[in-house]
């Protein structure tokens, strides 16, 4: 086996056929009983044909999908024996493990896929080492360990910044989560606008909440939320300013449900603040109260791609 950091392995390996990875971050929960993986293609748009392999080589991946170049791998902790066949098992993922600071995944795949398991990923931005354990290339198999910090995903839904004339929550959002990346290296990984119910009489105009997402490690968590609530404090132009904040991969049926049912009908604050308390979602009151409807509503809607921006007509 030869352990090598991303930069000992450029130094060591440039042959042409080598494409680094730009990122990879792996992220977790307190539970560490699932992964998320998150790689970032050397290809402008991603690759699909990895997407589809990894999800059908190995059983450790519970759900895999492609965002342009970002390729999001959900991989539950364990050990598997791949079955490699050209074409149609040509890659996967055998093994998944968290300790105290890390996180491993151990890549096997035929070909130019195995030259991705070592070289390709091992040079990626974000990675601590990779462990290779067969080099690949050609029609030989490659097999590599890829070991990453270990990261906790933070989920922000954000709303109530402007007011009738002037201020743009949206934007507001992500300029605030930039600042925080560049002033605290905190992974600014997502921002989302989320359409909420049009027919909203206390709307400002387009009556949207906002959705940022970040990974950092565990302990800089309290300053993160610190950050973004003393950053909204000073730009807000709003009295009802609030967030909620969540840090488990997937987000409680009952959130999702009244996200969606805030695309459709009015909301109120005491059903928001009753949702948020029995779902154990922390709520951060900016400058007022109000903001927690549409914040709590954004948080509901993550992970669900297909209603973020759907218009629902009144009913």
């Amino acid at each position: 086996m030869e352990i090598l950091t991303p930069e000992e392995l450029k130094e060591k390996y440039d042959d042409a056929w080598i494409t680094p990875y730009h990122e990879i971050l792996t992220i977790t929960d307190n539970d560490e009983k699932e992964i998320e993986l998150i790689e970032y293609h050397p290809c402008p748009i991603g690759s699909d044909w990895m997407i589809t392999q990894y999800k059908q080589t190995s059983p450790l991946i519970l759900d895999a999908k492609r965002d342009g170049n970002k390729h999001t791998y959900y991989v539950k902790k364990g050990k598997t024996e791949l079955n490699l066949k050209p074409s149609f098992q040509a890659a996967g993922i055998e093994e998944a493990t968290i300790d105290d600071e890390e996180v491993k995944i151990i890549h096997a795949g035929l070909a130019g896929a195995g030259v991705g398991a070592a070289f390709c990923r091992g040079k990626a931005s974000g990675v601590k080492r990779v462990e290779i354990f067969e080099k690949g290339g050609g029609s030989k198999v490659g097999k590599a360990a890829v070991v990453t910090p270990k990261l906790r995903k933070v989920i922000i839904g954000l709303d109530d910044t402007d007011i009738p004339t002037e201020g743009a929550t949206w934007t507001l959002a992500n300029n605030v989560a930039n600042e925080i990346q560049k002033e605290k290296g905190y992974r600014y990984l997502e921002h989302i606008t989320c359409q909420l119910y049009p027919n909203n009489p206390n709307k400002t105009k387009n009556c949207v909440s906002i959705i940022l997402v970040f990974a950092i490690k565990e302990e800089d968590k309290e300053d993160l939320i610190s950050s973004i609530k003393t950053k909204l404090k000073e730009k807000t132009l709003s009295q009802n300013t609030a967030f909620v904040v969540y840090d488990k991969l997937e987000v409680p049926e009952a959130v999702q449900k009244y996200g969606l049912e805030a695309k459709k009908s009015m909301k109120y604050f005491e059903e928001a603040e009753k949702i948020a308390t029995e779902n154990n979602i922390r709520v951060e009151y900016v400058t007022g109260k109000a903001g927690l409807i549409g914040a709590l509503a954004a948080l509901g809607l993550y992970n669900q791609p297909e209603e973020y921006a759907k218009v629902y007509s009144e009913e």
